[in-house]
């Protein structure tokens, strides 16, 4: 289980960063679906980062992997790449 003070900080390193910033005071916030996703709420984001062996997988490439799959249709565990 990942611990809950982490996933309070954690944020989508897309909507965190650089020119692809998301506006506001908090931006990139993240939603842990299934007990090993966590997906950004940014409404015109969509990234999902896996949780493997309790660890969140927080690569830009990686969410981008999950960007059109349904919240539904996330697989439970993740694949392991």
């Amino acid at each position: 289980m990942v611990d809950p003070e982490l996933l309070a900080i954690l944020r989508c390193p897309y909507c965190v960063s650089g020119e692809t910033r998301k506006p506001g005071d908090d931006p990139g916030r993240l939603e842990l679906v299934h007990g090993c996703w966590l997906v950004c709420q940014e409404p015109d984001c969509g990234r999902k980062y896996p949780i493997r062996d309790d660890i969140p997988v927080m690569l830009i490439e990686e969410g981008d992997k999950w960007i059109h799959v349904a919240v539904e249709d996330l697989p439970v565990p993740p694949p392991e790449k």
